[in-house]
């Protein structure tokens, strides 16, 4: 890494349970479907070593060797840039464990091993958008994706001013960015998940998101202040960014996009 590159990872493990797609797929696992050909990792880690802002790729997967287990994705073990890392017991952990170890982890770009139509456009844009912050996520407004793909079907969070959907990218600026990490270790171990969210946040902004009192971003604003941290939201300009591999119907409209794209079959 030279010291104008950031460090990309990607997260490629497994939920509890057989994954649906993997199963259909005759795989052992989700980030190892082929979608237009290629296994899901195998267009991700692409896209992140070829970036000229990303200077080493993070694999993290409950067993990331398996990754590199198949010919399409052999390369990913010979890559000078590619490291592996075994995740623990939850993304917030596996995420906190990696930073400790890693003195020079942060500032980190995060995504998932699933954004398949992940491109050089969306990289720029989100790291166009984060400015300062030290904790960031991208979204795409539900009137991007309808105007692109009306019968793309997403689960929206409605704010004021508009609904809102994850596109699966996030951003760790920094030190105070494990902080966030570690207040939602504890929401994700916790039993009472519900009141817990509760006491981190308070019961005033998660009323006002119910009720579509907040914007999206006063919403992520009021959160990070909850956490102690500069926290903000990406409005990303492309539809495609929130369309990832979950369902069959998003691999059959992936595989449509893709096939469409430009040098695709060239």
């Amino acid at each position: 890494m030279t010291i104008d590159t950031i460090t990309a990872v990607v997260l490629a493990g497994s939920r509890p349970g057989a994954d649906p797609l993997a199963q259909a797929a005759g795989v052992p696992l989700k980030a190892l479907v082929p979608i237009a050909g290629r296994p899901m990792i195998d267009h991700v880690a692409r896209v992140l070593t070829g970036h000229p802002r990303i200077g080493r790729v993070v694999l993290m997967a409950q067993q990331p060797e398996a990754l590199a287990a198949t010919a399409q994705t052999q390369w990913l073990s010979q890559h000078p840039d590619i490291v592996f890392h075994a995740s623990g017991a939850g993304i917030s952990q596996s995420l906190l464990d990696w930073a400790e170890a890693s003195p020079q982890a942060l500032p980190a770009l995060v995504t998932t091993a699933d954004n398949v139509l992940l491109d050089n456009r969306m990289i720029d844009a989100f790291l166009a958008g984060v400015g300062e912050a030290d904790i960031a996520a991208a979204m795409v407004e539900r009137a991007v994706l309808r105007a692109a793909y009306p019968h793309s079907r997403r689960t929206w969070l409605k704010f004021r001013g508009g609904a809102w959907s994850g596109a699966n990218l996030f951003w760790l600026g920094g030190p105070n960015a494990k902080r966030a990490l570690q207040k939602w270790r504890e929401i994700e171990q916790d039993r009472k998940k519900g009141w817990k969210i509760v006491r981190a946040f308070g019961p005033t902004l998660l009323l006002g998101a119910a009720l579509r009192l907040v914007s999206v971003h006063q919403a992520i604003a009021r959160a990070g202040r909850a956490l102690g941290v500069n926290a903000r939201i990406v409005p990303m300009p492309m539809a495609e960014a929130c369309i990832d591999a979950d369902k069959p119907e998003d691999v059959v409209l992936i595989e449509r996009i893709i096939a469409h794209r430009p040098g695709v079959g060239a």
